[in-house]
């Protein structure tokens, strides 16, 4: 089993460096891919009221028997649900079957994009969620999908600045500019979608690099988050990619190497962008 370094959020929370995505789990198999996720040595996992695998997992969780205190749960609140942030939180309690969450964010920053009123709601929303950290029913709060422009005016009215933010990043769609702000801000970066769901996976550096370092090209992917200290969360049904994915913290890509990667042109974008309507690519 893969023994995980962890990071520091801002405040003080050790999050593990790499977690585990819970986006489209196969309902019948979750304790199964649970389990098989546990042993090879995740214990950080990300899920949301959207991806409704809140409920499989807290009973996979139950089912395994590990201690909840071994655990990093993180969750997120829907665009629908932000009129009752409280009930929405605690409804993810219930359903993951815990008192607790270690992670709880605000999943998109338009709830809808024709509303002129977003960065109210967006503070309404998280207003709610400091009360929810003060209680301490949650350990962190951040944001997913905010890019500067949605993270600015938000902080200018909070209390409690965000912890973390999760966007698509991989190796074709970096988002260079909300990672540097992310940086300069104290604010810890995740990758969803590390590995690009497969869509650049086939581009010839990547292919490269991984004959280069005698690695897998998924685990060039993850090492490239890795190492700029952004925390990615990949995805597999099979233990030995499970496993494999874990594998990236005893080699190092070159800087060079982490340039070309980093200006590699444009590749695997899932064509979400939250100021703008889902492009199908």
């Amino acid at each position: 089993m893969q023994t995980i370094p962890s990071r520091k959020l801002s405040n003080g929370v050790e999050i593990p460096a790499i977690g585990f995505g819970c986006y489209k789990l196969a309902d019948a198999r979750i304790t199964e891919l649970m389990k098989n996720a546990v042993q090879a040595g995740y214990r950080h996992f990300d899920t949301a009221s959207f991806y409704e695998t809140e409920e499989g997992i807290g009973e996979a969780i139950r089912k395994i028997g590990i201690d909840r205190k071994e655990l990093f749960l993180t969750s997120k609140i829907w665009k629908t649900e932000m009129a009752d942030t409280e009930a929405s939180f605690y409804a993810s309690l219930k359903r993951l079957q815990t008192d607790y969450l270690d992670l709880y964010l605000i999943h998109w920053p338009r709830p809808d994009l024709s509303d002129p009123d977003w960065q109210e709601k967006d503070l309404e929303t998280w207003h709610v969620m400091e009360k929810l950290y003060k209680k301490g029913d949650v350990r962190a709060i951040g944001v997913s999908n905010f890019l500067p422009q949605h993270l600015i005016p938000l902080m200018k009215n909070c209390e409690i600045a965000p912890m973390t933010d999760q966007l698509e990043i991989h190796p074709g769609y970096g988002q260079e500019c909300a990672v540097a702000f992310a940086k300069e801000h104290g604010i810890q970066m995740e990758a969803w979608s590390p590995l690009s769901r497969g869509r650049a996976t086939s581009h010839p550096l990547l292919q490269e690099l991984a004959d280069k370092y005698n690695r897998s090209v998924y685990q060039i992917c993850l090492r490239y988050s890795v190492q700029q200290g952004i925390i990615p969360l990949p995805k597999s049904s099979s233990p030995d990619r499970m496993r494999l994915n874990l594998d990236v913290f005893d080699f190092e890509i070159s800087e060079e190497d982490m340039y070309r990667l980093r200006t590699m042109p444009q590749a695997g974008w899932s064509g979400e962008h939250p100021d703008f309507e889902t492009v199908t690519v």
